[in-house]
């Protein structure tokens, strides 16, 4: 436990090292050598977070820190808030295996932590028989994937359940797709975190890390470069991870993908929600497709749509709200004109290129970067909130314990 180092006490980026006089702690390591902390974590959104709370709950001495003054403050506060069933991601791949242990593993936790959600389930829909072949895979790929209770519907029986959708000639209905409260979710982590003895230290930019010869980092933070000596270091900065891994002395430059911005917008709707379960149009490339949701204060909120940008501004363009209302109009022709009004934008941490084939998440261990104690995560995005449990405990296991 480290409740006498309390580094919530003190300002923002001005942790000091427990060599110092406020904080006279060290952990003993097996091998003799001496640390200050056992493990650090950079990044405090939603991924970053499940990590520092599977290396707390083994018992570990964790900080997780982060450069903004909120947790979850970047890509995780910009989502769609989705439950993601597993549905469509290639078999054996993380994306695949991940979500599903990730999924079962975040309702038990929503249940048991309070945190507010919705378990409404998830109609996928063809609005032309020329569509439903491209449904059928999709059913093949999530039985594939080991995806509970997923059942083919006629458009009968899909109007059936939602009578807007009009122009459904089929659909899937996946009963364990819903949405919940993401913040409540991040902050009972970080609550379990510090419950553990770990801590969540914001407003600390990770500026660097050296390799020590005995193992482990030299880490270096803050804006006056001050730093701790930490056994193991896990990047789980998101669109920030790139930068990170660069800042890593030895870490094999070559092997760091680009970074692309996808940049999604969510327009809102104004008028009564149509649906009660989730409606997702086909796949697009790169992403799940303009989908609709009914969140828990009872809004329509439509998006994302997917653009590949330069730079990361959350701007919401107006310009496209027309390219809503034609895709919106595919499975709800009923949507009136002037009834959507912008919401909000997200950018999503892409590492393949527009038309390019989009690739499985970035987990990297030793074995790839040759750096002990170190794990690197890359293109951590949908359906990375839904599986940010698993991918904690993956990382964790990357480590090596």
């Amino acid at each position: 436990m480290i409740a006498d180092r309390d580094f919530r006490s003190r300002a923002p980026g001005s942790i000091a090292s427990p060599r110092g006089a406020p904080y006279p702690f060290l952990i003993t390591l097996t091998d003799g050598g001496l640390m200050d902390i056992d493990a650090i974590v950079v990044g405090a959104g939603a991924v970053g977070l499940a990590t520092g709370f599977a290396l707390a709950t083994q018992g570990h001495e964790v900080i997780v820190i982060d450069r903004a003054m909120g947790i979850g403050s970047g890509v995780s506060s910009r989502n769609s808030e989705v439950i993601h069933a597993g549905l469509y991601y290639p078999t054996g791949s993380l994306k695949a295996r991940l979500c599903v242990e990730g999924r079962r593993q975040l309702y038990d936790f929503l249940d048991t932590h309070h945190v507010p959600y919705a378990k409404c389930g998830k109609l996928v829909v063809a609005t032309h028989t020329d569509e439903e072949p491209r449904l059928d895979k999709i059913l093949h790929q999530a039985r594939t994937n080991d995806v509970e209770a997923m059942a083919p519907l006629t458009g009968d029986q899909a109007r059936a359940l939602e009578p807007n959708l009009s122009t459904t000639t089929a659909a899937l209905l996946s009963p364990e797709s819903g949405l919940f409260d993401s913040h409540s979710y991040m902050l009972a982590l970080r609550g379990r975190i510090e419950d553990a003895g770990g801590q969540v230290v914001l407003g600390t930019p990770f500026i660097g890390a050296t390799p020590l010869p005995e193992g482990g980092f030299t880490v270096r933070f803050g804006d006056e470069g001050e730093s701790l000596t930490a056994r193991r270091l896990i990047i789980a900065a998101s669109l920030g991870a790139q930068k990170a891994a660069e800042a890593i002395e030895g870490y094999p430059r070559a092997d760091i993908p680009p970074l692309f911005f996808g940049k999604g917008l969510y327009f809102s709707l104004q008028g009564k929600a149509p649906f009660e379960r989730l409606i997702y149009p086909l796949p697009i490339p790169g992403a799940l497709g303009t989908h609709y949701r009914r969140d828990l204060s009872g809004r329509a909120i439509f998006g994302p749509d997917l653009r590949f940008v330069d730079e990361e501004n959350y701007d919401v363009e107006e310009d496209r709200i027309e390219s809503f209302y034609e895709t919106i109009r595919r499975f709800w022709p009923d949507i009136s004109e002037g009834s959507l009004v912008s919401d909000y934008a997200g950018i999503r941490p892409k590492i393949h290129a527009e038309g390019a084939t989009q690739p499985d998440y970035r987990i990297d261990g030793p074995d790839r970067h040759g750096l002990p104690g170190l794990v690197t995560m890359f293109g951590i995005e949908s359906p990375g909130l839904t599986a940010s449990l698993a991918i904690g405990q993956e990382a964790v296991k990357r480590l090596g314990g």
